[in-house]
């Protein structure tokens, strides 16, 4: 079995914001968790101990965050600024017309947080479908519920944030 990973796009703050996440997790986080596991098991009967299954818990969660985040950063593309060619690649805010309305939103990772427009993952069905197109193409994606969704690329330019 191959397993296939892709590149995504993250602004330098947004990177500069996981890696310090990943950083905490992965020292203080799991010291952190140890301690309340060890502490919990010494309490006696495991299995009727809320405190030490809640703990364990959430040191699953925050191993499986840790393996995302790790995965992540190193496949990241970082605020690197894409070709202003009207090519639709991560990095680019894209405005398309579905519905008779014009969307905008950043192609790139959805760990970015940028208020001011949605930020979809090259991943997504819509990010899937634009991605590689020009300026001027249509494309079609399969929303959630089964139908064809039609959109068309009316700009796409990089992104500054």
């Amino acid at each position: 079995m191959t397993e296939t990973t892709s590149q995504s796009y993250l602004t330098q703050a947004a990177y500069d914001r996981l890696k310090t996440e990943l950083e905490e997790l992965s020292g203080p986080g799991r010291v952190e968790i140890a301690k309340r596991i060890e502490a919990a098991r010494e309490e006696g009967d495991l299995r009727e101990n809320g405190g030490y299954h809640a703990a364990k818990e959430e040191q699953g969660k925050m191993e499986a965050r840790i393996r995302q985040l790790t995965q992540l950063l190193e496949n990241a593309i970082i605020g690197e600024t894409p070709k202003d060619d009207g090519v639709v690649e991560s990095g680019m805010v894209v405005t398309v017309e579905m519905f008779g309305d014009e969307e905008q939103f950043l192609l790139g990772s959805r760990e970015i947080t940028d208020s001011s427009m949605q930020v979809f993952s090259e991943k997504s069905p819509i990010g899937d479908a634009v991605n590689g197109h020009k300026v001027g193409d249509t494309v079609s994606y399969e929303a959630p519920n089964g139908s064809q969704v039609e959109v068309k690329i009316v700009s796409a330019t990089p992104y500054t944030g």
